[in-house]
């Protein structure tokens, strides 16, 4: 493991590229959590150069002060890792870590403490030190491709919220059918059958849905057909 690293005020400012007076303000704007004291010298570590420096890149990113500040409490107040994931939990989701800013770039603008409040009582988003993790890469992907489509992140969440009932939902429907003629022992062999009937369902459904928007032809701004 690696030894722990500290480093005095005029240290920790240079290797963050700020100078010490800009490292006293955010210290009192509280965007960085307080140093350890040793009598009269205060001694700061990684985690602190590391926030120094996700608050440089979301400031060139245009982030301001506030929504920064607004963002290191939502982090600093969200379930850890281990919170998120469970311990040995079954899963054939891939998690990701992200820093702050990375976060920030696959939601341009959108990365607010209300949605990622939201995010995170979806049980999407945890934390893991200065990292943020996010349950799945899949919904990652899909989602930060919605929000690029146009579609609000905050109605994506909604959206997603909604969809966790159902599936919650499928989920007991096939347990229940497996556990009728089977042991809980062959819920992991089966679970891709269920997977497989709900992506094939969602699929004939969508083609149900797009070939009722097609039979009631195009649509004026009034609605008239």
């Amino acid at each position: 493991m690696a030894e722990k690293r500290e480093y005095r005020m005029e240290e920790l400012a240079r290797l963050a590229g700020i100078t010490v007076r800009t490292l006293r303000f955010y210290r009192e704007r509280k965007l960085i959590p307080p140093p350890r004291r040793e009598g009269r010298i205060a001694w700061y570590d990684d985690h602190h150069l590391n926030r120094l420096r996700t608050i440089t890149a979301l400031l060139e990113r245009g982030h301001t002060l506030s929504g920064i500040a607004e963002l290191a409490e939502a982090f600093d107040h969200g379930r850890d890792v281990g919170d998120l994931l469970g311990v040995g939990a079954p899963t054939e989701e891939e998690p990701v870590h992200l820093t702050p800013e990375e976060l920030a770039d696959h939601f341009a603008g959108e990365a607010t403490p209300e949605n990622l409040a939201a995010a995170m009582e979806l049980g999407y988003l945890g934390t893991d030190g200065d990292e943020i993790v996010h349950i799945s890469r899949r919904l990652l992907d899909v989602s930060s491709a919605l929000v690029r489509e146009g579609i609000p992140l905050a109605e994506v969440l909604g959206a997603a919220k909604q969809v966790r009932t159902h599936a919650d939902a499928l989920a007991e429907l096939f347990t229940g059918l497996v556990l009728r003629h089977a042991s809980e022992d062959d819920l992991p062999r089966l679970r891709p059958l269920a997977r497989s009937v709900v992506e094939a369902e969602l699929s004939l459904a969508l083609d149900r849905r797009m070939r009722r928007g097609g039979d009631r032809g195009p649509t004026d701004p009034s609605g008239r057909t």
